[in-house]
């Protein structure tokens, strides 16, 4: 199988299964990404979302490969002031006795 067949074939969900990997440095079942396999896995979240990023986040890969950065502004805006909703009570807040 070829990257262009792999590309096409990797669906929205595998897509962030190994997105998380790459993040977390461990597959689903817990196993650590071996180095080799982090690149390769990087490498493949990146160049899906050169083809597949309509949303391209603070830092990431546009669609045409471009690597957008978003303004503290436009992060902002999208996020709100107090986050995703606009409330401060979305969070949840805990002492350090009650952890």
């Amino acid at each position: 199988m070829d990257l262009e067949q792999i590309l096409q074939a990797m669906t929205p969900e595998v897509y962030q299964r190994l997105m998380t990997a790459v993040e977390i440095g461990k597959w689903p079942d817990g196993t650590a990404l071996t180095q080799e396999q982090r690149d390769a896995t990087m490498q493949a979240v990146m160049l899906y979302q050169s083809r597949n990023n309509q949303d391209a986040e603070h830092m990431s890969v546009e669609v045409g490969g471009e690597i957008k950065f978003k303004s503290k502004a436009e992060l902002k805006r999208d996020f709100g002031e107090n986050g995703p909703t606009g409330s401060v009570d979305d969070i949840a807040r805990f002492n350090h006795s009650e952890l």
